[in-house]
């Protein structure tokens, strides 16, 4: 049986109990960003729901199991068991729901939409950005497309000495290197 309980701020956890192990998922999204933590632990076969509590500290559930209650602790995206009990006298119960395991594991993330902040753009097929005159490009445009896009530079310099060179010249006028 698997079962989600809603943290709110886009956190949400996913209770799995196979067997002995339960499994355990902490999942926060965000614009733009999906973050999963996962953890299998050695709890024992639930006899009943988990139950879950938010804490001063934090994030506890409460698992009745065949080797009796055991309790998990979540701060944060770190996770694991608790040897002695928490209190949970002013702990607010959170609820759950029971879902299939498959609606409880980390979707895939919505491709990237083109993003434009005042003079900067941001795409991400083919990864590219531009701000004022400035561009930079990544990805499967070929080097030959986008150095044709661009026109000559106006002033060349030789690559072994240094000294300017025209774009028609074949050796350098200075130490007389080949031009490539």
């Amino acid at each position: 049986m698997a079962y989600v309980c809603d943290l709110g701020s886009g956190q949400r956890i996913s209770l799995d109990g196979q067997g002995a192990q339960t499994i355990v998922a902490i999942s926060s999204n965000s614009a733009g960003q999906q973050q999963q933590a996962t953890s299998s632990l050695q709890t024992g076969t639930w006899t009943a729901p988990p139950e879950v509590y938010r804490t001063s500290e934090g994030v506890v559930v409460k698992l009745q199991t065949a080797n009796g209650t055991q309790f998990i602790q979540i701060q944060g995206s770190r996770m694991g068991m608790v040897a002695t009990p928490p209190s949970l006298t002013n702990a607010e119960q959170l609820p759950t729901q029971q879902t299939n395991v498959s609606d409880s594991t980390m979707q895939p993330m919505k491709p990237m939409q083109p993003m434009n902040m005042g003079t900067m753009q941001m795409n991400l097929k083919p990864m590219e950005m531009k701000m004022g005159d400035m561009e930079m490009r990544m990805g499967s445009a070929s080097a030959d497309s986008i150095n044709a896009a661009k026109p000559a530079p106006t002033r060349q310099f030789c690559t072994q000495c240094g000294a300017s060179i025209k774009p028609s010249d074949r050796f350098c006028a200075s130490c007389g290197h080949q031009i490539v």
